[in-house]
């Protein structure tokens, strides 16, 4: 049967490469990802499956669903489709969608002998407002038992962790007079943005080293002669460790509001973007690398330790997952990159439009057929998440 799927899917690429190169060649940004979106969506309707649009609150999300029999596995297959602002396709993004749809449809067309529901979302954004955590927070993901996606990289492998994140923007107000006439009579809200600044290198010392801490002033707040009355900080905290994130978090506000007091102004925090770290689950990363090496994957590698941050990582705190990176470019190449860029429509790029896409259909034809793989993964994700 899988050597059956897998034909499928080879049938099914040169419309796949097609639909990569429609991507690719039309980039567009978070949220606006409208001809990606309706190409993806347009596909899967022509092939049988039932379409929502609009899931999540996201104008260009959707959810594409087919159930065969009743009472089987929820695989979720996650597809990203947004281009990088003034580079374009920079990150893969554009063979994601494709070699979702051609795995739903190759299942959908094959596995005819066995209870399952496919859904498969799409979910923009990714590399701006972290599309997935509106999605979340609208109530996507909890129809599925397990989530799946793709991602092209100098390495066929998994994550065994992100960087949980949270982006910040602090304002504070001050009180606004003449620098060299009247300088008492000023409270500078810029004082207050680089003690902040300094605050920061202190702590430093005194965190784990995972910790990522980066800064930058987005108002100073006016010309050197005036005691500025408004200044703007963009900040991002991370880390590997969920928790160490939460307690970093606290001592950020603190240093927040020292900087205040010690300056007479007031201030203002807004959290604009918030990343759970990933919670791997090593049983589904096996799996994945299991079937790669099966079908031969090129450049595989142990799983990645350095990773930044994603929206996946949230979504895997509530549902089981994991990514499969597969390679395309060459070792060492860094993302969001020309090396990237220059790649996405070369023969290495349709190769991982195959493999990618064969990888993922052996596996989840592993997940729909054996129980006891599907309770493997689902027990480790309780035994990580306490959630028993």
């Amino acid at each position: 049967m899988k050597e059956i799927l897998l034909k499928k899917f080879e049938s099914l690429e040169p419309q796949l490469q097609n639909m990569a190169n429609f991507i690719f060649d039309n980039p567009e940004f978070g949220l606006k990802e409208f001809k990606a979106s309706n190409l993806l969506i347009n596909y899967l309707e022509e092939n049988g499956f039932i379409i929502e649009k609009g899931v999540g609150g996201l104008e260009t999300a959707f959810r594409a669903i087919y159930e065969q029999g009743t009472d089987g596995p929820s695989i979720g297959i996650l597809v990203e489709y947004d281009a990088i602002e003034g580079i374009g396709h920079a990150c893969g993004h554009h063979m994601q969608g494709p070699i979702g749809v051609g795995v739903a449809v190759a299942l959908k067309e094959v596995l005819k002998t066995e209870n399952y529901k496919l859904v498969v979302y799409g979910t923009p954004a990714e590399e701006t407002t972290g599309g997935k955590l509106a999605m979340l927070k609208n109530g996507c993901f909890k129809d599925i038992d397990v989530a799946l996606m793709t991602h092209g990289g100098p390495n066929t492998t998994t994550d065994i962790k992100s960087l949980a994140m949270c982006k910040l923007t602090v304002t504070f107000n001050g009180i606004k007079s003449h620098a060299a006439l009247k300088p008492e009579s000023g409270r500078s809200a810029f004082d207050a943005l680089l003690l902040t600044f300094n605050a920061i290198e202190f702590m430093r010392e005194h965190v784990p080293d995972d910790v990522r801490m980066h800064y930058t002033v987005l108002n100073a707040g006016g010309p050197a002669n005036v005691v500025p009355d408004k200044a703007v900080g963009n900040f991002y905290l991370r880390s590997y460790d969920n928790a160490t994130l939460v307690d970093c978090k606290e001592r950020f506000f603190n240093i927040i509001k020292g900087a205040s007091l010690m300056t007479g102004t007031t201030y203002d925090i807004h959290i604009d973007k918030e990343m759970g770290g990933k919670i791997p689950i090593l049983t589904l990363n096996d799996l994945i690398m299991k079937n790669a090496l099966e079908l031969n994957a090129p450049s595989m590698s142990p799983p990645r330790e350095k990773t930044g941050s994603t929206d996946f990582g949230s979504v895997m705190a509530i549902v089981p997952g994991t990514c499969l990176r597969i390679a395309f470019v060459p070792e060492g190449t860094a993302s969001h990159s020309d090396e990237y860029l220059k790649a996405g429509k070369s023969p290495e790029a349709y190769k991982a439009i195959d493999m990618g896409g064969k990888i993922l259909l052996s596996t989840i034809y592993e997940i729909i057929t054996d129980k006891e793989v599907l309770k493997s993964i689902k027990d480790e994700f309780e035994r990580k998440t306490n959630k028993k």
